[in-house]
């Protein structure tokens, strides 16, 4: 792709982002007046919740809706989404996941999320837990360490869960 083509392709990048629209949407399918975000096909991640297992810890999100695409990632510190403060949990590692398309309110602008925001749980692994963002169809959470983890990630379906699982 030559460079007039790449910047092209940028400016209408850019252009979406700015009028918010979605890629996986199509502008000429607005929702009918009544036609909730679930109906649309969007995510509601409705709560979070640790537990402690004999050989792991569990990092669970609870989603209404379909099962978003969910990155996990290493990051060398944490940052709420928009204002880009650094969040103030212990731990030497984290890990961020991310749920997109996803929301942690409804179209008025009201959460439905209802788990914790911030907290530091008393977990062999996992030392820290907040919400760092729910910001333009991405929904994102934070987990601290005072170690490396390692982990495995599972979709639970009925109801419809992320699962993270913390090796001890």
């Amino acid at each position: 792709m030559n460079t007039r083509h790449r910047l092209a392709a940028g400016a209408a990048a850019g252009a979406l982002l700015l009028t918010g629209t979605a890629a996986t949407v199509p502008a000429s399918a607005s929702a009918p007046s009544g036609v909730t975000a679930e109906q649309q096909g969007i995510s509601l991640v409705v709560n979070a919740r640790t537990g402690i297992h004999p050989s792991f810890d569990r990092f669970v999100v609870d989603v209404k809706g379909p099962l978003p695409p969910i990155s996990v990632k290493r990051v060398k510190a944490l940052h709420y989404d928009g204002s880009g403060a650094k969040v103030p949990l212990p731990g030497k590692y984290f890990l961020e996941i991310k749920l997109s398309p996803a929301a942690a309110h409804n179209e008025a602008g009201k959460p439905v999320y209802k788990g914790p925001r911030l907290v530091e749980p008393n977990m062999p692994k996992i030392k820290g837990v907040a919400l760092t963002g729910d910001f333009e169809g991405v929904v994102t959470f934070g987990l601290a360490f005072k170690d490396r983890p390692g982990y495995s990630t599972m979709k639970l379906h009925k109801p419809e869960r992320f699962v993270l699982d913390i090796r001890r």
